[in-house]
């Protein structure tokens, strides 16, 4: 995993990410509450975290020990979109 995105994009999801990626590695859905980077397409450029404004996306390696979670969280969701968007919700529940 490269980059993570963690729960400052949660009920955020400003998509500038998404539009300034390279290599259109980012994804989300009509039904997600937040965006998803793809572990094994991402180049590591780091493009997208200084695009954030809510500064929501980490290195792999530097991502808050409060937010660990959200690394499996990212590579779940291409795996298994309904488990992550549960686990999104228990991480975070809608207010």
């Amino acid at each position: 995993m490269t980059f993570v995105i963690a729960s400052a994009c949660v009920d955020v999801k400003d998509k500038s990410c998404i539009e300034v990626c390279p290599v259109n590695c980012i994804y989300t859905d009509p039904d997600d509450r937040m965006c998803f980077i793809h572990p094994t397409e991402c180049i590591d450029c780091g493009v997208c975290e200084s695009a954030c404004p809510v500064q929501a996306i980490f290195p792999g390696n530097a991502v808050p020990s409060e937010s660990s979670e959200y690394t499996a969280l990212n590579a779940l969701w291409f795996e298994d979109k309904s488990a992550a968007r549960a686990t999104v919700n228990k991480l975070k529940p809608s207010t």
